[in-house]
């Protein structure tokens, strides 16, 4: 599956659900390389207040501002969840990170017409597209 180049280029804002305040995480890695790159991260934890200076959120719902991208760094039965919540939120893409597999709930996706990106670390396609161009 190629990633559409145009997904990274045109999103400013990524709701990272799962993103951890522990550095030696995934999730923060891969969310501060995202940041450093330019795009907004919005951190969706409810174990955390913070991560990576920005204020973090108990769920998708809370976050006030437009997402972009929903990148899931859960495990993959928890998917179908947050997909419902990106359709009600008109998130433009839903970003399942490396292992993180779910048919269904991505099909249930672009249904209700959202990209879906799917068992691919953003951290690496993004790197692919700077190469690229």
């Amino acid at each position: 599956m190629k990633i559409n180049d145009q997904l990274l280029k045109n999103a400013k804002t990524i709701a990272v659900v799962g993103l951890s305040g522990h550095r030696w995480r995934p999730s923060y890695s891969v969310s501060e390389y995202m940041q450093s790159a330019g795009y907004r991260i919005i951190p969706v934890n409810p174990k955390e207040t913070e991560v990576l200076g920005e204020k973090c959120y108990a769920t998708l719902d809370e976050i006030p501002d437009p997402i972009d991208i929903v990148d899931i760094f859960r495990r993959s039965e928890f998917v179908p969840e947050i997909v419902d919540t990106a359709i009600r939120i008109h998130a433009k893409c839903i970003w399942m990170q490396e292992g993180v597999i779910h048919e269904e709930a991505a099909a249930k996706a672009r249904a209700a017409g959202l990209e879906v990106v799917m068992d691919r670390c953003i951290l690496k396609e993004h790197r692919k597209m700077l190469v690229a161009h």
